[in-house]
């Protein structure tokens, strides 16, 4: 088999979900390519050593900058912080190198603008990690609204809470700091709803929007004596317009407390609706207008015959958050087959970012704002 070799730059939260798709994605799947796990990179050699070992990486480095010059090296999985993913795409996508970066594709929409810019420049395949595109149940509620099956679409809902930061003594990490993350809630989990909302419904074209801070200092991480201010938001809300005249709402907090990971949706349409709860990833909820004694049914997501489900396991046997990462590797890989540019690209990032920022300035004018 032809091989690929793949350097990830960044090693934490999101690199272990990337690196565990890299490592499962041809075990599973019939890939047109190998990936190589060839190199893991960050600024701090004995943990980046330890990341590299503990998730089957050949090497390591602390240079990102040498391991895009590097002539081996095929595809960049960018895996870091907000704040740093303009300079590091833009730099593989100079080197000619397949781009892969995580969501938010930037931290300011002027910085997506001109990542997209440089990948469509140098004629490079790209793509954003918008991985719950690839739950199966997503991938079927999007194959059932194209199939008609929902009829005309009214309503959107994306609800995203989760409650890591309640406490008040938790430490100003960088997911709370404006210059690193670009925004709280906002960026981190209603750009998930966003994105799914304009996959699954459409453009957005006009958003109204209010932003929160319940806690507005914090600890700092290494002096737990010493405080620091937050200037993130808390939370995010918005209701939206789609191009389609479907009508939304969007909410997303980090302050919903007794909510871990809670990625819900509905939408409403003429003929039917679905709805999706992440924690429960392997159900939809269906209802389909069939006279006086229809309801909403749950489907179990699990059947050789859904999207994906024929690379993993006999029919109730249910797959996790992890494995959305592996099915977004796979279609990367086929896409770099193919040489086309798969979906979510940059094009999707600067898209969701033009929302986020829109509702970050519905929130400052108290006024619907165009998106």
């Amino acid at each position: 088999m032809r091989k690929l070799n793949v350097a990830m730059i960044g090693y934490k939260f999101m690199g272990k979900a990337h690196s565990n798709a890299w490592r499962q994605v041809s075990k599973f799947f019939d890939t047109p390519f190998e990936p190589i796990m060839k190199t893991i990179c960050g600024r701090n050699e004995e943990e980046v050593k330890q990341a590299a070992d503990a998730f089957g990486w050949q090497e390591h480095s602390t240079s990102w900058q040498q391991v895009i010059e590097r002539k081996d090296i095929d595809i960049i999985d960018i895996c870091t912080p907000g704040d740093t993913h303009m300079e590091i795409a833009i730099a593989a996508a100079e080197a000619k190198k397949t781009v892969f970066c995580e969501k938010p594709l930037a931290n300011t929409l002027a910085e997506s603008e001109k990542m997209l810019e440089a990948v469509k420049r140098n004629n490079v395949i790209h793509m954003i990690c918008h991985n719950y595109r690839r739950v199966p149940a997503i991938t079927l509620a999007k194959q059932l609204i194209s199939e008609g099956r929902i009829g005309d679409l009214y309503h959107y809902r994306g609800t995203y809470l989760q409650d890591w930061i309640v406490d008040p003594q938790f430490p100003r990490v960088w997911r709370l700091e404006k210059a690193k993350a670009g925004s709280g809630a906002l960026g981190d989990i209603a750009s998930h709803s966003i994105d799914l909302s304009r996959y699954l419904v459409g453009e957005i074209t006009e958003v109204a929007g209010m932003m929160k801070t319940f806690i507005t200092e914090r600890p700092l991480p290494e002096d737990k004596n010493k405080m620091a201010p937050v200037d993130v938001d808390d939370a995010a809300l918005s209701l939206c317009k789609f191009e389609n005249g479907a009508v939304g709402s969007i909410e997303a907090s980090r302050f919903a407390t007794g909510r871990k990971n809670y990625n819900h949706f509905e939408i409403n349409g003429s003929k039917g609706s679905i709805a999706f709860d992440l924690e429960r990833m392997n159900e939809l909820e269906l209802y389909i207008e069939e006279g006086p004694n229809s309801g909403f049914r749950r489907v179990q997501v699990t059947d050789a015959a859904h999207p994906f489900i024929a690379g993993w396991w006999p029919p109730g046997h249910i797959i996790g958050y992890e494995h959305s990462f592996t099915h977004t590797v796979l279609d990367l890989l086929k896409a770099v087959d193919e040489q086309k540019v798969p979906t979510p690209n940059f094009e999707d990032g600067v898209r969701n970012q033009r929302v986020l920022d829109a509702i970050e300035k519905a929130s400052a004018s108290r006024q619907w704002e165009t998106v």
